[in-house]
């Protein structure tokens, strides 16, 4: 878990409001009939044009290779890391999960939002707004000398209540000079396990909650992961800083 300096937390909370207005800008034109890729260029062109940089683009991986674009997006079944195209077109009662993140000054920040685009069943909407109430009480847990687990705990125990299931092969993550650093942060766990939080950090922490699937699979890009089982999946992400105890959703 890397400490950051007062200037890189600076520097964050700029890139945390980078962040937001380019997920907002691109939200706002989220409907049916929209390409992903349109998605896409509106979120990319925002953080440039306020001087950050997109930091999904061109994201190594190991086996996997580069990232392509600047914004992630998953449909319906789509967990993570759905990468627009000029064919995909948004359909009504599709849900959508935005991801989208940004380096400024060499500190990254991270989130994710999920949107239902048009008419969906009770079931849905309570899936949406369970996975938004999951990420507010896990980054109730964040507190200089808290345990990590203490935030997948708090995750688990408010998807379960709800009668969904948390995906449990992709977790959240440190983040500051890398848009993925240790500690992980999985969204299930034991309260009191896991190592302390500590001052002067940030974490991307990020609920993915679905109807029914604990484990994802591949799709044939090779980058989208899909639930297994084909449940709807939702995502919500923001990005904390630790600072002198204090803490700050800087993507909020």
């Amino acid at each position: 878990m890397s400490t950051l300096s007062p200037e890189q937390i600076d520097d964050m909370k700029v890139c945390g409001k980078i962040l937001k207005n380019a997920l907002d800008q691109t939200v706002l034109v989220l409907k049916a009939g929209v390409t992903t890729i349109a998605l896409d260029r509106i979120a990319e062109e925002s953080i440039v044009n306020a001087g950050a940089r997109p930091s999904f683009k061109n994201y190594f991986v190991e086996g996997v290779g580069s990232y392509p674009s600047s914004l992630c997006v998953s449909i319906n079944d789509e967990v993570v890391h759905g990468i627009p195209n000029e064919s995909r077109v948004i359909k009504n009662g599709d849900v959508v999960s935005l991801d989208l993140g940004a380096e400024y000054h060499g500190v990254c920040t991270d989130m994710a939002r999920t949107i239902i685009v048009g008419e969906a069943t009770e079931q849905i909407k309570s899936l949406v707004n369970t996975t938004r109430i999951c990420l507010e009480n896990a980054i109730k847990e964040v507190a200089v000398g808290k345990n990590i687990g203490n935030i997948g705990a708090a995750v688990e125990k408010t998807a379960l209540a709800a009668g969904f299931a948390v995906i449990k092969d992709y977790v959240g993550h440190g983040i500051g000079e890398k848009p993925h650093m240790a500690p992980s942060i999985p969204n299930f766990g034991k309260y009191g396990s896991g190592p302390k939080i500590l001052d002067c950090t940030a974490l991307a922490i990020e609920p993915m909650i679905t109807l029914s699937a604990e484990y994802t699979t591949p799709a044939d890009d090779g980058w989208t992961a899909k639930t297994e089982d084909g449940s709807i999946s939702a995502h919500f992400e923001h990005t904390v800083v630790i600072e002198n105890g204090v803490v700050t959703v800087v993507t909020l």
